[in-house]
């Protein structure tokens, strides 16, 4: 069997991704509230800001409003469906004793996620993860970051300057991790981010095939739809899940 390799993280992330959508219906309260009941000790989700400044987790933008779609950002809370849940019903509905993962979709989404997180459960801010695809766009938030963590999430193949470059990079640019495919990782590059002090995250692990090798790499975060498998394979390799 492989030897595991060490993670910066005494203790990798189990993120139930988009709540565990493979249980219950994704970016909802029962879907996060499942994902946890089943161990999951992160949750992770997109979000959005409604025209009234609201973050709110839905995966695609856009809502069936009337007899057309619109995107969310068009619309006020109020006029949102009920199951899509505003940031601070998460709080309210599940706690925040676990790690967050939120991509942020828009302008000005992330600083407005930050103040609400700061207002409503500044206990959460060092297990929250900010994720964009550039990672430039994370930048500006550095300065009213309070502990949150800043992720490039990316592929491998985007990486034109080569991963050792952009690990170099990142950790001079104050970017505390790295979220990719599965595929694109292997030991020696989850090592590579390590030697900067950079988070190797990796997504789309819905196999206990896949799950049980990507641990044993030393990764520091796994995203599955399927949680109850994710936890097997992260107590059979790693033990009893913590925060």
């Amino acid at each position: 069997m492989q030897q595991r390799l060490p993670s910066l993280l005494d203790h990798p992330i189990a993120f139930a991704h988009r709540g565990g959508k493979a249980h219950a219906p994704e970016n909802t309260i029962a879907a996060f509230t499942l994902g946890l009941k089943l161990g999951a000790t992160g949750i992770e989700s997109d979000v959005w800001l409604t025209s009234d400044g609201i973050p709110v987790l839905e995966h695609d933008g856009v809502i069936r409003h009337r007899l057309s779609k619109r995107p969310i950002g068009e619309l006020r809370r109020d006029q949102l469906p009920s199951s899509v849940p505003a940031l601070t019903d998460l709080f309210e509905q599940c706690g925040t004793e676990y790690h967050l993962s939120l991509d942020l979709k828009g302008d000005n989404v992330g600083l407005a996620v930050l103040d609400v997180v700061r207002e409503a459960a500044p206990d959460l801010l060092p297990r929250l993860w900010l994720c964009e695809p550039k990672y430039q766009d994370l930048l500006p938030l550095r300065d009213r970051a309070d502990g949150a963590k800043l992720v490039d999430s990316t592929r491998l193949a985007r990486i034109k300057e080569g991963p050792e470059r952009r690990a170099a990079t990142l950790a001079n640019e104050g970017i505390h991790a790295i979220n990719m495919h599965h595929s694109d990782w292997n030991g020696g590059l989850v090592t590579l981010f390590h030697r900067f002090e950079i988070c190797a995250i990796a997504w789309d692990l819905q196999f206990e095939h896949v799950l049980r090798p990507m641990l044993r790499m030393g990764i520091d975060g796994v995203h599955s739809d399927w949680v109850d498998r994710m936890m097997d394979a992260y107590r059979a390799e790693l033990g009893a899940p913590q925060l």
